[in-house]
């Protein structure tokens, strides 16, 4: 296995998915930066894991968990993604770790959702799902009765309050950690309202046995915010992704108290972040 210094590096966040699925106006956003640079090298990987383990190789890379969500209104992800990251990574468990997602808006009770993880993790073999608050347009904290009609959450929340504490209690009891998004997100549509740490904090105080990782550590707005959830509550971790290594004590002003507690990540191949990003910030 590929080690950098003695120590294999695990990826706790890329995003290789079906870029086929991806709404014109995403993939314009994903791949025109690219244009005439890496975007067929990036591309290739979506065909082939056994080219993205040989990257991985090269790159110093033992692990990598690919995230895929469910967000047929923002990104143009639905829930064939589940199946699809699932088949992906079928041959290469022990280097790539698959990531799922269940959409609340998508199940409108609390056992259909729950189900749904059910299928992830027990016949899929996920072991980790994503929320996206951003891409999802969903309140993390809707189901909470104090939370509703306060920091603008919208009056459709009841449509999906159920349907969260299903997902919550899934994760809980089958010991799935749930990653979700933090900080913003720069793809039309998406609403970054949904996406304060802050949100997070009566979550996981209701959920003692959910392991909560926020993504992107709030970045670039709520770092401190963060730091905060992750200190108060020992169920709360943090992703690193997406936050340059030379920024990281700006964004996360905490990480020297809180270094137990961080998963390093990419983002890659978000945007803004070339093929060589992987290698650069290991």
């Amino acid at each position: 296995m590929p080690v950098i210094d003695g120590l294999p590096v695990t990826d706790i966040h890329v995003h290789v998915q079906p870029w086929d699925d991806l709404l014109p106006a995403v993939r314009k956003t994903m791949a025109t930066p690219r244009e005439g640079g890496d975007l067929a090298f990036i591309e290739r990987f979506q065909k082939d894991p056994g080219a993205l383990v040989g990257a991985m190789d090269l790159w110093g890379v033992e692990r990598m968990a690919l995230v895929n969500y469910v967000a047929p209104d923002v990104m143009g992800f639905t829930d064939a993604v589940n199946d699809w990251v699932a088949a992906y990574t079928e041959e290469h468990r022990d280097r790539l770790i698959p990531v799922g997602s269940v959409h609340p808006r998508l199940h409108k009770t609390a056992s259909s959702s729950y189900a749904a993880v059910e299928r992830l993790v027990k016949d899929l073999g996920i072991p980790m799902l994503k929320l996206h608050p951003a891409h999802q347009l969903v309140w993390p904290d809707a189901y909470r009765s104090d939370s509703r009609g306060h920091r603008g959450h919208p009056p459709d929340d009841k449509a999906y309050s159920s349907s969260l504490m299903g997902l919550y209690e899934a994760c809980a009891e089958s010991g799935a950690p749930l990653m979700v998004h933090t900080g913003t997100s720069v793809f039309p549509g998406a609403r970054n309202e949904p996406c304060d740490p802050m949100l997070l904090d009566g979550v996981a105080s209701d959920h003692p046995n959910l392991t909560l990782i926020l993504a992107h550590a709030g970045r670039p707005l709520w770092g401190e915010a963060a730091c905060f959830v992750a200190r108060r509550h020992p169920n709360v971790f943090l992703d690193l992704s997406g936050i340059p290594p030379h920024r990281l004590l700006h964004h996360v002003p905490a990480l020297p108290r809180l270094w137990d507690k961080c998963l390093w990540g990419t983002d890659w191949p978000g945007p803004g972040l070339p093929a060589g990003a992987v290698r650069t910030n290991v």
